[in-house]
């Protein structure tokens, strides 16, 4: 598969790895306390925050990213030159990954400044075969006039983490939500009369039981006659075509009266019916969004919730951000939105009963995120709310981000507690981050081998150390907390156990900080 190249590539593809953790400190809560999170920072420092505690838990990551348009805007730096740009989506693109699961997906929003240079970066970090579709969405009414041709549309670019082996299918497609049904779409279902009347199964729409037979599409075994069960007459396909169905199959569809052969039941090719009752419960979604808003409409919306003109030049409508989400997650699902703007993702994703995540490095991350989704807790009734029944409630907690979790030389912060050292310590064993609570040494058991983590005094004052070194006290306490008798792994300051009775135990001792590779 070919590769983007540019300056400093190198240096942007170990960025991800070589960027340090740093540690979250919650400022405030707002509402119910709830497991939604606004935090203010760079984004990228933030998503390697998060990946010790969500990596592996996202089901949906929507981002619009600055475009690059070379214009100055209010809010944050779209005059990178094109490089620096790659650089700086590619890092970014990685963690986001890593945050999806399995069958979680991605949609990024630009324009053609960096749009086909984003799709094959993308293509290089989630896989060619991870790409489900181009979304072209009208975001203007009309053409500008400062060109002859003008774009009034943007991408939509949305891939899959992974994709089923040997299939073109993606896991993120097998779980999306299909749109809901159209009144124009249940008008193509009607009642026909035929010679015997009125099927008694309802309304169906009208579906060629034939297919092109030309060039490598001819089967042979496809081309039989049919008896017309009215005129009792052979009917072979047109020239050019062949049934859609083994001969075995058709036969019974026609003695189950499964074709429309005419009112007067003398068509020279039968339409299969497919009745209103057998129909998918909705509508696959197309690649032209037309029906979801524009900027302007975006716009408004937010100079309705602040009282002054949008403060983004190019906002994104709610009902853009809705489709996205009904699609792509189910309520109760995490949704992340790592270059938040006005907070519209969040403030979609809390309306649609979904947990949400949104990261936003400016000052307006207080000044207009926070305010937003105060709003939408006490129940604003703008964009999609009347649309989705949304009456208020819920709540986020605030966060920022503070200093690195480990130093240069790989020691741990002081203001690291146990809960957040232990989180990591899990991750780095077991490469998912875990759902218990992290209030005890014994942290867990992963496919057979139990890890412990003796830390900031978790034993209380059991001495030396406060219960950071492994001594034979120490380690009766732990074989006390579980009926466990396979591998354990033991993080600790220091091990007053020798090699041999380490080995007796089963145990893997491994020293704070050195064998802690987080950075």
């Amino acid at each position: 598969m070919p590769f983007l190249d540019w300056v400093n590539k190198n240096q942007a593809k170990e960025t991800s790895r070589d960027v340090p953790y740093h540690l979250l400190h919650q400022q405030q809560t707002y509402g119910d306390a709830a497991d939604n999170l606004l935090i203010q920072g760079d984004n990228l420092l933030a998503l390697k925050a998060l990946i010790p505690f969500y990596a592996g838990r996202v089901k949906c990551i929507f981002i619009d990213p600055p475009y690059n348009t070379q214009s100055a805007f209010e809010h944050y730096d779209d005059k990178l030159e094109h490089s620096q740009w790659l650089s700086m989506m590619y890092p970014r693109l990685v963690l986001l990954r890593e945050l999806l699961t399995e069958d979680g997906s991605i949609w990024v929003t630009i324009d053609d400044n960096e749009a086909h240079y984003l799709k094959v970066l993308m293509d290089e970090v989630f896989g060619r075969g991870s790409f489900i579709a181009d979304i072209a969405w009208k975001r203007r009414d009309g053409a500008p006039n400062d060109r002859k041709i003008g774009a009034i549309h943007d991408h939509i670019f949305a891939f899959s983490k992974t994709r089923f082996a040997n299939s073109k299918k993606t896991l993120a497609e097998d779980a999306f939500n299909l749109m809901q049904r159209t009144e124009k779409a249940d008008a193509q279902y009607r009642i026909y009369e035929e010679p015997f009347g009125f099927d008694e199964r309802g309304p169906f729409r009208k579906v060629d039981s034939t297919g092109n037979a030309k060039g490598g599409r001819y089967v042979e075994s496809l081309i039989y006659p049919v008896k017309n069960p009215f005129t009792g007459e052979e009917v072979w396909p047109r020239k050019g075509r062949c049934w859609v169905y083994k001969k075995e199959e058709m036969l019974t569809m026609v003695a189950e009266r499964r074709f429309f052969w005419g009112k007067d039941g003398k068509a020279g090719t039968p339409m299969r019916k497919l009745f209103k009752t057998e129909a998918k419960s909705g509508m696959s979604a197309p690649t032209i969004w037309d029906d979801v808003g524009l900027n302007q409409h975006a716009a408004r919306e937010i100079e309705l919730l602040f009282g002054e003109k949008a403060s983004f030049e190019t906002p994104k409508p709610e009902a853009l951000i809705q489709r996205i989400i009904h699609i792509a997650s189910n309520p109760g699902d995490l949704v992340l939105d790592s270059f938040l703007g006005s907070g519209t993702t969040a403030a979609v994703a809390h309306k649609m009963g979904r947990r949400w995540i949104g990261i936003e490095m400016g000052e307006h991350a207080r000044t207009h995120c926070i305010p937003r989704l105060q709003k939408v807790i006490d129940g604003e009734q703008g964009g999609i709310s009347e649309a989705v029944g949304w009456k208020g409630g819920g709540g986020f907690r605030f966060y920022t981000l503070g200093e690195t979790a480990f130093d240069a030389h790989g020691h741990i912060n002081a203001a690291v507690r146990f809960a957040t050292l232990a989180a990591y310590v899990w991750h780095l064993e077991v490469g998912e981050p875990g759902a218990q609570a992290f209030d005890s040494p014994l942290l867990g058991m992963h496919n057979g081998t139990a890890y412990y983590l003796l830390y900031n005094g978790i034993l209380g004052d059991r001495r030396p150390d406060g219960g950071n070194v492994l001594t034979h006290p120490v380690l009766q306490h732990l074989n006390a907390l579980a009926a466990h008798t396979g591998p354990k792994v033991i993080y600790g300051e220091s091990s007053r156990l020798g090699p041999a009775r380490l080995a007796a135990e089963g145990i893997t001792f491994k020293q704070i900080p050195y064998d802690i590779k987080m950075r």
